[in-house]
């Protein structure tokens, strides 16, 4: 497959270009899922059978189908986010959202849940040995050939990202890990997945092999579905964009492709640009 790509910004700065980190939010959730991925080829990881002393398995947790709550219907953790504090312990954040009280029988439901991330982060570490940074840069990063993206850990990290509308903001808010780095890497990155260079071809079928979320019908996402990490269509995936969308205080991010073309918009919050329309808009229309 021959890829184009346009990768555009909006907002705060704008004419400083898109060579600049920004963070990358849920794209992130796509990153870990080829790494975990790359884990079981690599015979480290079961994906169908169910993890130690846990009722779900590995695929159930990419696809948020592990009966596992998410942590943003906390009004403490918002309240604390824009106050500036430090971030909770992971201990403190799975007692506050009740982590181990499963809302439905693994399979049987779908809720979108960055604790079941969380847990997929956790399994990366034991499955690989490594810390979750090195983990992902010698699954993912390494054989994609890109070089500006990184796990974001401590404020300080986030010196010389573009964050948009906030002006502080410690990544240890997001537990699954924030992954920064420049637009045109996450468009790197998602045309290797998608090109067969990261993970195997049958692997990929898996990816985007979704479940059907019609509850979520929309003008933007008429048959929409959930892969291993990716954001999909329902019926004939490959016609459609296939990626992820993100946000965070201060700003958004959409990360897609379809037909061999890849899209990336990036937008700080207080700019009329909806990353994701943009960029389903621009991939429909074939446009660059």
């Amino acid at each position: 497959m021959e890829a184009r790509a346009f990768i555009r910004q909006h907002g705060e700065a704008e004419a400083t270009g898109v060579l600049e980190p920004v963070p990358w939010w849920s794209f992130t959730k796509t990153v870990l899922a080829i790494a975990l991925l790359r884990l079981s080829e690599h015979g480290s990881v079961s994906l169908d059978e169910p993890i130690v002393g846990k009722p779900y398995t590995p695929i159930q947790l990419l696809r948020h189908e592990a009966g596992l709550p998410d942590y943003g219907s906390l009004p403490r953790y918002h309240a604390d986010v824009e106050a500036g504090r430090s971030p909770w312990s992971t201990d403190e954040l799975l007692k506050a959202v009740e982590a181990e009280r499963l809302r439905y029988v693994p399979g049987q439901d779908w809720v979108y849940s960055n604790v079941g991330y969380l847990k997929v982060a956790q399994l990366i570490e034991r499955a690989s040995g490594q810390p979750l940074a090195d983990a992902i840069a010698d699954l993912v990063f390494s054989p994609a050939k890109i070089t500006s993206a990184r796990l974001a850990a401590t404020a300080d990290d986030l010196a010389d990202v573009r964050m948009g509308d906030v002006s502080s903001y410690h990544p240890g808010w997001v537990y699954h890990g924030l992954i920064v780095g420049t637009a045109a890497d996450a468009a790197y990155l998602l045309r290797g997945l998608l090109e067969g260079r990261l993970v195997k071809a049958e692997t990929l079928t898996k990816m985007l092999d979704g479940r059907p979320l019609p509850q979520f019908r929309s003008e933007l996402h008429p048959d929409p579905a959930y892969g291993l990490g990716l954001m999909v269509t329902a019926t004939n995936p490959l016609a459609h964009p296939i990626g992820h969308s993100g946000s965070g205080p201060g700003s958004r991010i959409a990360v897609y492709a379809r037909l061999g073309l890849i899209g990336v918009v990036w937008a700080a919050t207080t700019s009329s640009i909806v990353p994701e329309a943009e960029v389903f808009r621009s991939l429909r229309n074939g446009n660059l």
